[in-house]
């Protein structure tokens, strides 16, 4: 127990989000916590995970136990939005650093459940390679997504780490992230590419691409889409 403690109390200080940071990826989630999903019909979930499935990282089935006690088989292209209970010790991220109420165009997102420790999935179209599909993918930038939204990609590496016992505390950048801007299908977007693709990124965003035109790290990336979307100068924090 203390050394659970102590290993919270490093990522704790050594996690310095600020409000236009994007939110850490989680894989793990709770089965005995409320997930919160809504359907492309309408149709509004409250239940335990009973099941979740993936492929290649990806969720590919998730089933919702319901207090009817029915459970409901949930595909990718069925779900709207879901709201899923992060587990163990990874939900005490700083949560906060999303509590900005912004609109998506799936609607205005619950930045109470979020501040909770519920991780903000979105149901999208996504290009991988030549093929389009539909996947549940996390959104790492709720609070600032009503222009450009980031989704974790299950598959990115990160360019470096610190670890303690195991368990990776604190880490570094990842090297990739799928990208939407608007409503367009989502593509992913990796490191090396960032410069080429900085136009095509912020086109509807002219003041972001002439203020960082001879200078827009990848590290940076977060306070650009933040800046994109709300107008404001990021705080900078380099990790």
């Amino acid at each position: 127990m203390k050394k659970a403690l102590f290993i919270i109390s490093i990522y704790i200080s050594c996690t310095s989000l600020k409000a236009q940071d994007f939110l850490p990826a989680f894989d793990l989630f709770s089965k005995n916590k409320t997930s919160y999903v809504t359907l492309k019909d309408g149709t509004k979930l409250e239940g335990e995970i009973a099941d979740l499935d993936r492929k290649k990282g990806n969720i590919e089935e998730i089933t919702i136990k319901t207090a009817d006690k029915k459970k409901h088989k949930l595909k990718p292209i069925e779900i709207k939005e879901a709201y899923l209970p992060v587990s163990n010790w990874e939900k005490v991220a700083d949560m906060h650093s999303a509590m900005f109420n912004v609109k998506t165009y799936s609607g205005e997102i619950d930045m109470d459940h979020i501040s909770k420790g519920y991780a903000y999935f979105l149901s999208t179209e996504v290009q991988i390679k030549k093929e389009k599909v539909v996947l549940l993918m996390q959104v790492v930038n709720p609070g600032f997504s009503n222009k450009i939204i980031v989704y974790h990609d299950p598959t990115a590496s990160e360019t470096t780490s610190f670890g303690f016992a195991g368990v990776t505390v604190v880490g570094g950048d990842d090297k990739s992230y799928y990208v939407q801007i608007g409503n367009e299908t989502a593509f992913k977007l990796k490191k090396k590419d960032y410069e080429d693709s900085f136009s095509t990124l912020y086109k509807d965003c002219p003041d972001v691409i002439t203020k960082y035109k001879k200078a827009h790290e990848w590290i940076d990336f977060s306070y650009h889409v933040y800046e994109c979307t709300t107008g404001k100068a990021p705080e900078l924090n380099k990790k």
